[in-house]
């Protein structure tokens, strides 16, 4: 079975294609950032289910790029104690621990004025942010750059940059979020512009698995569509990204039809097209889904959100299911009838 098969990016092993995907739990109940006791148990138990990757939810870089004061954060060293201690955790039980680096732009609401590439509210609801100096942008890149340093200090296996969801990196690549008419702005190479510094600079860095998320359809007429990200993801591979995992939606307020693996196609027409691996996620639910997907080839990792919710032992059911005989915690294997 496809699911249960080994997956190798630059010398990093994962024990099967089953990821979880990263998930904002907005429980810094200190509002500092900072890993607690509840994070630690969270993400461990699902490393002790045996998924082979855990991306740890988006963590900000910089205090003012929350998406909410409960948010994880890496801007200071002072992070990397709690983050070393959750990976450590990770790895005690066979599994790799990857962290998505974020930032929130203008849907940050950590009670001070958002920044967004330009003055540009979300919805009617939300405040307008204040359109990002050149020094404002230089500071993000940089930080960027120093949260790879401390998720390296950390022991993480992975690093994936958060280009998806209406969020920062977004906002800037997207011609409705962004209006500017500098170097950053205009033209989809210059939209492109901040991504690609902050790979490159995360690149000089760091040579383990680099992930970039994306919204790969912002599916609002005016926006960018699947064939703008078919442009920018071979950009991406050419600067040394080793895989898209590919989300949709998010920048603008918009309705999307949402059924059983609606994202499934856009990771595969990436896949093909830029010759690249591909993750998807997505109202993926059971094991025989899963497998059709890396089956056919429509994906190389599958991300997993809600369902890893609900079961943090998922992998074993769609063992179960798929009538696979996978290695068990030697805690559980009476219960699990497994290795």
């Amino acid at each position: 079975m496809q699911l249960f098969s080994d997956f190798n990016i630059r010398n990093v092993s994962f024990k099967n294609r089953i990821v979880m995907s990263p998930m904002c739990m907005y429980s810094c109940v200190e509002q500092d950032g900072k890993i607690t006791d509840w994070h630690q148990v969270h993400y461990a138990s699902r490393a002790q289910g045996q998924v082979g990757l855990i991306i740890v939810e988006a963590t900000a870089v910089q205090p003012e790029g929350r998406i909410s004061p409960q948010d994880l954060g890496i801007w200071t060293d002072e992070h990397v104690v709690g983050l070393t201690k959750l990976v450590d955790l990770i790895h005690e039980n066979g599994t790799k621990a990857g962290i998505q680096i974020a930032h929130a732009g203008r849907k940050a609401l950590t009670g001070e004025r958002a920044m967004a590439p330009s003055a540009i509210p979300f919805d009617e609801q939300m405040d307008t942010p204040m359109e990002m100096t050149l020094g404002d942008i230089e500071q993000t890149k940089e930080a960027f750059i120093a949260a790879a340093d401390r998720a390296k200090q950390a022991g993480f296996d992975v690093i994936e940059l958060h280009a998806a969801h209406g969020y920062l990196l977004n906002e800037f690549l997207s011609p409705l979020t962004n209006k500017r008419t500098d170097d950053y702005g205009g033209s989809s190479e210059n939209r492109y512009r901040l991504l690609g510094e902050i790979i490159a600079g995360v690149r000089e860095r760091w040579d383990g698995p680099l992930f970039v998320r994306i919204s790969a359809e912002e599916y609002h007429p005016d926006g960018n569509h699947l064939a703008d990200y078919v442009a920018y993801s071979k950009q991406m591979k050419a600067q040394g990204v080793d895989l898209i995992d590919c989300s949709s939606g998010g920048v603008v307020p918009y309705p999307i039809e949402v059924y059983p693996g609606y994202q499934v196609p856009l990771a595969e027409t990436i896949r093909r097209e830029v010759d690249i691996p591909t993750g998807t996620v997505g109202l993926i639910t059971s094991g025989r889904q899963a497998e059709e997907v890396l089956r056919n080839g429509r994906a190389d990792l599958v991300l997993l959100g809600r369902e890893l919710l609900r079961d943090p032992y998922w992998v074993h059911t769609a063992a179960q299911e798929l009538g696979v005989d996978i290695e068990a915690p030697k805690q559980y294997r009476r219960s699990w009838g497994v290795r």
